[in-house]
């Protein structure tokens, strides 16, 4: 948050659907953080995140992509990512063991984060973390 501003600030950010736009979407949203104590964690959750949308839901087919928004305020970072759609199922939370290969991120997330919510519709999923900047952060579990 800038020392001047006492208002929250939204950016946005639409990705193609490609593998590398998850290094951008993260690149973009340290750029936005430089500074703030949440910046790393930030970062994580955005390329869990990102890469979730590209690996699982049409967001990753060809003509898909995902949109980013990072929302800070002076006590919490939004981050929320919505993805095209195209599956069955809504992203869910598994707490699975930390030496499994996949299926850790929104579990991940889950345990970075200090809040996260997932909201679907017909176009697709939009998954949410809520990060408060005054919140005393842990070692990452996986």
């Amino acid at each position: 948050m800038h020392e001047y501003t006492s208002r929250a600030r939204v950016w946005g950010l639409s990705c193609p659907g490609f593998p590398e736009e998850v290094s951008r979407a993260r690149r973009w949203t340290r750029d936005i953080l430089r500074g703030s104590p949440v910046a790393e964690d930030a970062e994580l959750i955005v390329s869990e995140l990102s890469a979730n949308a590209v690996l699982h839901t049409a967001s990753g087919r060809p003509g898909g992509g995902f949109y980013l928004a990072v929302a800070v305020s002076a006590r919490i970072v939004a981050l929320s990512v919505t993805d095209a759609g195209g599956t069955n199922t809504a992203p869910a939370v598994e707490h699975r063991d930390h030496e499994a290969e996949h299926g850790c991120g929104l579990g991940m997330v889950s345990l970075i984060a200090d809040r996260v919510a997932v909201h679907s519709n017909a176009d697709g999923h939009t998954v949410t973390a809520r990060l408060f900047a005054d919140a005393k952060r842990e070692a990452h579990p996986c």
